[in-house]
């Protein structure tokens, strides 16, 4: 038995189950409105722990943000479901145990269209009616050869209508200020996000970049494609680099090498010793986000959500030089 075709009655092979209670869950574009009274909000990204320590990592993260009152959270999803069921379980933790907002990640990749809708069931179980919807990448290498499951489906778009004809979600889908990599132009790509915004995509959120012009560039491309759409919310990610090993990393995750610019600073601050200089390179790293997140800020960006590894504190220092009064010293790196 689906989701869509069970809502809770009882069926030979299953018992009936509690009807979701999700209908006072706010969503991420109220949230933001909520959160704006005082400027512009932020928001963070969490990744799903593979261990016990990952876990109790990821935790003291979440309770030390939670102490700062971000619009809302969000969960990754592993690479072809490899950390599923601890996703969907700390996601609805989350929802119940504290005063955050989580948004799901959601990916296609690896998933029939009916285990697609098994997994929307397992989020609003917990409450959670807030999902990111994403193609999704291939397990082990980000940018490999992406492939259709035999029964799934082929683009986020498809996703986005999936989710919305279950019940009561609200969907934001993912954007690329330099493109995706697959997408053969910055014309193709802007087509595609915004036909998953016609779908009923609330809001996206940008794939991390390193130069705000990027960013400013495809708010104008969907603007002057569609400006109904085009009205809808992109949130720009931002990810504070800490070590020359995470620059590594960043470029792994958005398909795209650093700017000239923020790499000649970070490699400077390194220094030209046999060991790095670690410690100017995280405060350069942080200086770089605090100066895009501050001319985010100045263009009208509707939040700034960050990519935190699972940590608090590059976060925090970020947004206490922006003057957000975090009034909390963080306990992690």
């Amino acid at each position: 038995m689906t989701f869509d075709d069970g809502r809770g009655r009882s069926t030979p092979d299953r018992p009936a189950r509690r009807q979701p209670i999700v209908s006072n869950t706010p969503s991420v574009v109220g949230s933001l409105r909520t959160h704006s009274g005082n400027g512009v909000p932020f928001s963070v990204e969490f990744n799903p722990p593979r261990d016990g320590a990952g876990e109790a990592r990821l935790w003291r993260a979440v309770r030390e943000f939670e102490r700062m009152h971000p619009a809302f959270v969000s969960m990754t999803y592993g690479a072809g479901g490899s950390t599923k069921d601890r996703t969907v379980r700390i996601t609805g933790e989350l929802a119940t145990e504290t005063t955050l907002l989580p948004v799901a990640h959601l990916t296609a990749v690896g998933h029939s269209v009916e285990e697609l809708r098994a997994l929307v069931g397992s989020y609003a179980d917990s409450g959670i009616r807030n999902l990111l919807v994403l193609r999704g990448d291939p397990p082990g290498d980000p940018l490999g050869e992406w492939t259709r499951h035999p029964e799934g489906v082929e683009f986020a778009e498809e996703l986005v209508r999936i989710v919305r004809d279950l019940g009561d979600f609200h969907v934001g889908v993912a954007s690329f200020p330099q493109g995706h990599h697959r997408s053969p132009d910055l014309d193709h790509d802007t087509r595609f996000l915004a036909a998953k915004l016609r779908a009923g995509a609330e809001y996206s959120i940008t794939q991390m970049f390193f130069d705000v012009e990027h960013y400013l560039r495809l708010r104008d491309r969907v603007v002057a494609l569609d400006p109904v759409e085009g009205a809808k919310p992109i949130i720009p990610e931002l990810m504070p680099i800490t070590s020359l090993r995470t620059v590594q990393r960043a470029e792994e995750l958005c398909g795209r090498p650093l700017s000239s610019a923020v790499l000649e600073r970070l490699t400077r601050a390194a220094g030209s010793g046999p060991v790095e200089d670690k410690a100017a390179v995280r405060a350069e790293g942080i200086q770089i986000a605090t100066e895009m997140a501050q001319r985010l800020i100045d263009e009208g960006a509707p939040c700034l959500h960050f990519i935190t590894l699972n940590f608090a504190k590059a976060t925090s220092e970020v947004l206490t030089n922006l003057g957000y009064g975090v009034t909390a010293a963080p306990l992690s790196a």
